[in-house]
């Protein structure tokens, strides 16, 4: 499914993928997301689904890089996770947008 970005997205930087398994230190509620936390994954400050993390660990495999997105551009949903979208652009780049700053084409 393809979905079009309605506001620009500048995201945080890019980050490594983190195996299935990898610690996840000083998690904390995110309070602008319901379901997010911040945490440390690896050394990196990032944030994380809460349900991706059980016992202190990535139950699967994350990247949490965020697309640079501009408005207007399409992009194909992968999947969504509470407030946000992990989707693929036409580069074949993979990413995070906040589900706010997309709708259904």
């Amino acid at each position: 499914m393809n979905v079009l970005v309605v506001e620009k997205h500048e995201g945080e930087g890019a980050f490594p993928l983190f195996a299935k398994g990898t610690a996840v230190a000083d998690v904390k509620a995110c309070h602008q997301y319901a379901h997010w936390c911040s945490c440390v994954i690896d050394g990196h400050e990032t944030y994380v689904p809460d349900a991706y993390v059980v016992d202190g660990a990535l139950i699967r495999d994350y990247d949490p890089t965020e697309l640079i997105a501009e408005k207007g551009q399409i992009v194909t949903l992968i999947s969504i996770v509470f407030e946000w979208v992990y989707v693929k652009d036409g580069n074949g780049t993979e990413g995070w947008l906040p589900a706010s700053k997309v709708i259904s084409i």
